[in-house]
């Protein structure tokens, strides 16, 4: 039994997924010229750089210490949480990926192996999320307190800054109404497979270059759902009105007319503010986890 994805595939992946959708100008996130205060794109570039090795190395620990790890390692190159949520969602993606799948060829290609490796790696990924452990979920808890994500706020039940008593599953299936990433892992990745890797497919087989492919996967999880970091931030209801807008600049076209592109603009205008309540981070990091599904399938060729 042989592994198809070796850990060098796995760095190399995450790396570019993660420079594909920090590069492309999704409205209200950073991107290349658009900068936050605390946090400007080259210092995403770093942290794309900062979590290869720990993600590469994700079959030989338990995925609390490579979330933790990832984590420790992009705060030596980023003044402030850049890819905390992107990090979580990647982390057991980089573990199923590492498992035995020698009986899909590895870069068959989407097209050629008609979404096998896909469904494959989604059952490795609940099977990795599945056996996870209350040390999990403690060293997880360890890095979104070393990240300190905007926002986080207090809870009753399995509070990050408490000891978990329960599996890093089992935390997240509780955090799951509130938070999209918790979501995924309480779905094994529903949004991630059936929303943006479709989306992300449609849109390259269709020609689009690598940054229109990238936007119009985030817009079309952004109009799908409230984006939970705004909710977070700034409200459910601000959060819902985001999605309306994305709804609406999806209607004109997006990226394929040139209706789509100026509501486009006017929506990136609407979602930056001094204190990026408007910044959709969490379906920044969805479209991540989409691209990086989409790479260890071949999706770079």
């Amino acid at each position: 039994m042989s592994t198809a994805v070796s850990p060098a595939d796995v760095a190399a992946a995450a790396q570019l997924a993660c420079l594909l959708e920090i590069s492309a100008p999704k409205p209200g996130n950073v991107s290349p010229g658009r900068h936050y205060a605390d946090a400007r794109y080259e210092h995403f570039l770093a942290s794309a750089a900062a979590i290869g090795g720990p993600l590469a190395g994700a079959a030989e620990r338990p995925i609390g210490s490579t979330i933790r790890l990832a984590i420790e390692s992009t705060a030596r190159w980023a003044p402030s949480n850049t890819n905390l949520g992107t990090v979580l969602l990647l982390a057991p993606v980089a573990a199923a990926a590492l498992a035995d799948c020698d009986r899909i060829p590895l870069f068959a290609g989407p097209a050629a192996s008609q979404g096998r490796f896909a469904d494959w790696l989604r059952g490795a990924v609940r099977a990795v999320l599945a056996a996870t452990t209350v040390a999990d979920a403690r060293e997880a808890y360890a890095a979104i307190r070393h990240a300190a994500p905007g926002g986080l706020g207090r809870v009753e039940a399995e509070d990050v800054m408490d000891e978990p008593a329960v599996t890093l599953l089992e935390a997240m299936r509780l955090a799951a109404e509130r938070d999209d990433v918790a979501r995924e892992y309480a779905t094994g990745y529903e949004i991630t497979f059936e929303l943006g890797l479709p989306a992300l497919a449609r849109a390259r087989r269709d020609g689009l270059a690598w940054n229109d492919a990238v936007v119009e996967t985030f817009l079309t999880m952004l109009a799908a759902r409230p984006d939970t970091h705004i909710a977070r931030r700034a409200g459910r209801a601000a959060a819902e009105d985001v999605a309306r807008r994305a709804r609406a600049v999806v209607r004109a076209g997006g990226v394929r007319s040139d209706e789509g592109r100026r509501a486009l603009t006017r929506l990136d205008a609407v979602l930056r503010d001094a204190r990026h309540l408007g910044n959709p981070g969490t379906t920044a990091d969805l479209t991540a986890a989409a691209l990086f599904v989409w790479l260890l399938d071949g999706g770079w060729r």
